[in-house]
């Protein structure tokens, strides 16, 4: 039995299009079950704020432990964490602490994604992160931490933190090799 959970961002739920259509694809390719984690961001203006931003991981993460209270991971033959912004620092974190041999997409992980990350992610992650996201102090910080936790990153040129540009035409194509892209890492 396969289960993919979806951990979203802020003000970016589960039923927009990466995490939908990540989650689509997993379905796709056998992941029947999903939970999706529905968090409520209860502090304002969190861009830019050290301070901020921790005390909404903080409450965010607590949220999440009682979301997910009563699955039994065990029980599953393969985990999928499906994340987004913050959702990346939330997921990594929660695999990192119950011990969850799971496998991640990161869809604009933050730089604090990779922090709690003790164990080795090399070939149980992938990363896509965009060249115009103002959430990341620079492309290059992401690639770098990416790089140096064994996770291929794909860079999108001119995207912003939902990895769109200014281009419906592109974002569509963007969309389509991105989720390429996941199901080919899923399917591995």
């Amino acid at each position: 039995m396969k289960l993919v959970v979806c951990f979203p961002g802020i003000g970016y739920h589960c039923d927009k299009p990466l995490l939908y259509y990540g989650r689509r694809v997993a379905e796709s390719v056998g992941y029947k079950e999903y939970k999706n984690v529905e968090y409520v961001n209860r502090i304002g203006n969190v861009k830019g704020d050290p301070v901020k931003m921790q005390a909404a991981f903080e409450d965010l993460y607590g949220q999440t432990e009682e979301i997910l209270k009563d699955i039994d991971f065990s029980g599953y033959d393969s985990i999928l964490f499906l994340s987004k912004s913050v959702g990346t620092i939330i997921a990594t974190t929660y695999a990192e602490r119950h011990k969850i041999p799971c496998r991640h997409v990161l869809y604009t992980p933050l730089e604090a994604t990779f922090d709690n990350c003790a164990s080795d992610l090399s070939g149980r992650a992938i990363a896509f992160t965009g060249t115009a996201d103002p959430w990341v102090e620079s492309t290059a910080a992401i690639t770098d931490r990416c790089q140096k936790a064994g996770i291929p990153v794909h860079v999108i040129e001119k995207a912003n933190h939902s990895l769109e540009t200014a281009d419906v035409w592109k974002n569509l194509k963007n969309l389509e090799k991105i989720m390429a892209l996941t199901a080919d890492f899923i399917s591995r």
